[in-house]
């Protein structure tokens, strides 16, 4: 019943944020780091040629060390580094939504796993209440509530 709950847009707040959490925690120890991402999710600023497009799997391990860690930003809802790619070592800035990250590894060592980056779409719960609970819940009407 994993499948139950993780698709659940309360449950990817929840992850983003441990997610974020992790990644600050080892910014802040000086800790280079890897992470596996979803990379339909990603953006490349600027976009990368079709040919290194076309080479990049729909999971991709990115190390985050040297050059690359230094260019680590943290926002709210994502991250962005600066990397190279191809033997021309093109660069591109990407930005990687926390969501879309997958593994976060230190010294090939799983440290954090995580299968929102498998989800597309998130469902919102919405609460159904019915007229009575709403009643009951009104303070004028607590003497109904027996």
């Amino acid at each position: 019943m994993i499948y139950k709950n993780i698709d659940n847009f309360e449950y990817k707040m929840l992850l983003e944020s441990q997610i974020k959490e992790q990644i600050s925690y080892f910014l802040s120890k000086n800790q280079e780091f890897s992470i596996v991402i979803n990379t339909k999710k990603i953006d490349f600023n600027p976009k990368l040629p079709k040919k290194i497009m076309d080479n990049i799997d729909n999971f991709a391990l990115f190390t985050l060390a040297n050059y690359t860690y230094s260019t680590i930003n943290l926002y709210s809802d994502f991250m962005t580094f600066e990397t190279g790619f191809g033997e021309e070592n093109i660069g591109s800035t990407l930005t990687v939504p926390y969501d879309s990250i997958l593994q976060i590894i230190i010294e090939d060592k799983i440290v954090f796993l995580s299968y929102i980056a498998t989800i597309d779409t998130f469902k919102i719960e919405t609460h159904k209440r019915s007229s009575m609970d709403m009643f009951k819940s009104n303070p004028n009407n607590k003497k109904f509530n027996k």
